[in-house]
C-alpha cells in the first residue's frame, strides 16, 4: 500500500509555517529563552557541531549557542520550500524547509550560508500548539562549516 502524504490540512501547513516563521525570527533576535517554548523539553537533534544531542538543554547549549551569535539575517523560506507531512490522527508532523543567513569569515567578510532543516512535530490534541521534538539543521553543500562572531 502506498501511504497518502499528501493529506496536510491547510490548518496544519499553516500552523507548521508559522512555527518555522516564529523559530526563524527567534534565531534572527538570538532569543534562546523564546525558542525554547517551541520544542519538547525531550527533544533531540543533529546539526553542524553535534552529532547527536538529547534533551533541549544540550541542544541549546551544545548547538544554538555555537551557531546563533556567530551569523546574522537567518529566515526559512517558508513560502517557497516548505513541505509539511500530517500523520492521520493529526498529532504529529514533519516539516521539511531550507533557510538562509550569513556567515562570517575569520577576516569579518560576509558570505552567503543557505541550508535546510527538517523537523519532528508533536501536539496533545488538535487544540495544542505543535512542539518539535526532533530537528536536523544543516548547511547546503560547499558552504563554509565555520562562521565567525563579529567583533
Amino acid at each position: 500500500m502506498k501511504a497518502d502524504w499528501t493529506n496536510a490540512s491547510q490548518e496544519d501547513v499553516t500552523a507548521i509555517k508559522q512555527w518555522f516563521d516564529d523559530w526563524g525570527e527567534m534565531v534572527a533576535t538570538k532569543r534562546f529563552e523564546d525558542a525554547r517554548e517551541l520544542f519538547d523539553p525531550a527533544a533531540i537533534g543533529f546539526g553542524t557541531w553535534m552529532d547527536l544531542v538529547e534533551g533541549l538543554d544540550q541542544l541549546e547549549a551544545k548547538q544554538w549557542r555555537s551557531i546563533w551569535s556567530t551569523i546574522s539575517g537567518f529566515r526559512h523560506e517558508t513560502t517557497k520550500t516548505l513541505k509539511v507531512i500530517v500523520s492521520p490522527d493529526r498529532l504529529m508532523a514533519s516539516g521539511l524547509v531550507t533557510w538562509t543567513s550569513v556567515g562570517f569569515h575569520e577576516d569579518g567578510e560576509k558570505y552567503e550560508r543557505p541550508g535546510r532543516t527538517t523537523s519532528v512535530f508533536v501536539r496533545g490534541g488538535l487544540a495544542h500548539k505543535w512542539r518539535s521534538i526532533h530537528t536536523h539543521v544543516s548547511l547546503f553543500r560547499g558552504v563554509p562549516q565555520r562562521s565567525f562572531p563579529r567583533d
